[in-house]
This record gives structure tokens, sequence and C-alpha cells, in this order.
């Protein structure tokens, strides 16, 4: 059976994070280990870490991941913000590593005129830097797929499969899609036959055996958009069905999938828009 999650926020303490993922009934949780919107964060401590660990306990919480700072590009052609992503995602994976936490999701970044090939060179030097600074660690680094917006990398399987191929510590990289992102990109996830190709797509580039983590995400915009905008499920230009193919398909039963969705209540039910894309995601697998 697939372990179903979501982004949940940390304010208050990190195990708040782990205690809200079981009230609503998820056996998941991704979190951001600092702001995600700064650079800097307050050092993890002890306690931190106890309290985090007693509450996956207490919870049952099965799996947790993190997700890097949105201000880390990797691709970066400007030397000054290229180092300061690498010392920033250095932090990222050992903050991780201090919780526990296997996997750290991050976008490959933007390459923002330079080209797509110079780009991925970039964020491949860049990951061989991190690595080799967090050579001691098993933390892996789940590279992204995106919708593509702007000069954003990761929206063709392709741009991961280079990276990893380029990265001298391509065992350590790790992959997690995003099916908002994918559908934006191009990618079609119905009908069956069209899921099965993507996925088919997806093995020949990345490979299936490195897929760690699935975003579950309806979208706002249609196929093709490159536009990044997420949506409860069933209620955007995804619909339910490939929701359906996901769910059913047995390569990812043991997969964790999480949601992306707002954090936001229902007003004709009073019921939290998280526990509601549940009950629609648990429904779809047994249909």
């Amino acid at each position: 059976m697939p372990i179903f999650g979501s982004h949940l926020s940390i304010a208050g303490g990190y195990y708040k994070a782990i205690d809200e993922a079981g009230r609503l009934g998820f056996d998941a949780v991704q979190i951001f280990t600092k702001n995600n919107n700064q650079w800097a964060g307050k050092p993890i401590a002890d306690e931190d870490v106890a309290k985090f660990q007693d509450s996956k306990t207490r919870t049952g919480i099965k799996e947790v991941i993190s997700h890097d700072s949105y201000l880390i590009n990797l691709a970066s052609p400007d030397d000054a913000m290229w180092n300061k992503s690498i010392d920033a995602m250095t932090i990222e994976v050992q903050r991780a590593d201090r919780l526990g936490i296997k996997h750290v999701v991050a976008h490959p970044g933007s390459h923002l005129g330079t080209g797509e090939e110079a780009g991925l060179e970039r964020v491949a030097a860049g990951l061989d830097i991190v690595f080799e600074r967090t050579a001691t660690l098993s933390t892996t680094i789940a590279l992204e797929t995106t919708a593509g917006q702007g000069t954003n990398l990761g929206h063709r399987f392709e741009h991961l499969g280079q990276v990893m191929k380029r990265c001298r510590f391509s065992d350590r990289l790790t992959a997690c899609l995003d099916t908002c992102h994918v559908f934006a990109a191009g990618y079609e996830l119905a009908p069956k036959r069209q899921y099965t190709a993507t996925f088919k797509l997806f093995d020949e580039h990345v490979g299936l055996d490195r897929l760690v983590a699935f975003h579950i995400n309806d979208s706002k915009k249609g196929l093709g958009s490159r536009v990044d905008r997420h949506e409860h499920i069933g209620k955007g230009c995804l619909g339910l069905e490939p929701f359906t193919h996901l769910l059913q398909d047995r390569r990812f039963r043991h997969h964790p999938m999480y949601l992306e969705t707002a954090k936001e209540v229902d007003e004709a039910s009073g019921r939290d828009w998280d526990a509601i894309n549940l009950d629609v995601l648990r429904s779809l697998m047994k249909k």
C-alpha cells in the first residue's frame, strides 16, 4: 500500500509536523528543516532531535523527507550565488542527517539564460562539492522533476539523467516525481497507455530504481503549460484518472507520496483539505 504524507509546518518545533501528520491520518511527512526563504537556520539542538524521534515513534509515522530552500540555485552562472548555494545545500544535507532524514528533495536549478547544457554542468559540479563535504553522511539528494517555468531545469527527464551521469557521487542522487510538474512539463499521465509511456521514458532517462518519493498534486494549468500551480486532487486539469493509475501501479505500492496542496479548510464541510485529499486518494485505490 502506498505511504501517504503531506508537507507540513515545523512552526513551534520539528515534532509539531510529525504530530500534525498523525492527527490528519498520514503515514509520512515532508518538512523544511529551516525557514525555506532564508539562507541561515537555527542550529538543531539535541532536544529537537529527541522530540522529533519520540514523536515519530508515538505517531507511527513511517517516512520523513525534507525539501531544500527555494533560494538555492546550483545552476547559477554567478559564482557568488553558486558558491552560496553549495554552502546552503551542504547545510541542508547535514540538517537532514541530524534528524535522521534519508532524502533531501531539491529542484535542479535555473540556468538564467546560459543554456541547459551549461546549467546541467554547473549543477553536477556543485553537487560534487556538496557530496565531498558530506562524504561521511548517507543522506541523498532527490532531484525533483519541475514544471519548467522560466529557465528552470528538470522539466525533461533527460535533465535529471544527465546530472546523475555527470556527478561523481551519483550513488547519492535519487529522484522525486511531482505529478503536477511532469504534467505541466508536457508528460501525459492518462489514459493508461500514455501513463505507461511516460514512466517508460522516466525509467530510460533516470531509472525507476532511483525514484524514492512522489509529490502528488493536481494542476491548475493544462498539459505542457510549463506553469507550476498545484490544485487539490481531482479538482484540476489532471483529474482523477492519473492518480488512479499511479495508486494501482504495483511498482510504487511502497513509495511515499506527499501532498503539496494548499493548507486550507473546506468551507462546506469544515474539514482540512489535506484530510479530504487523503480520503480521495485512498478511495482511488479501491477502484
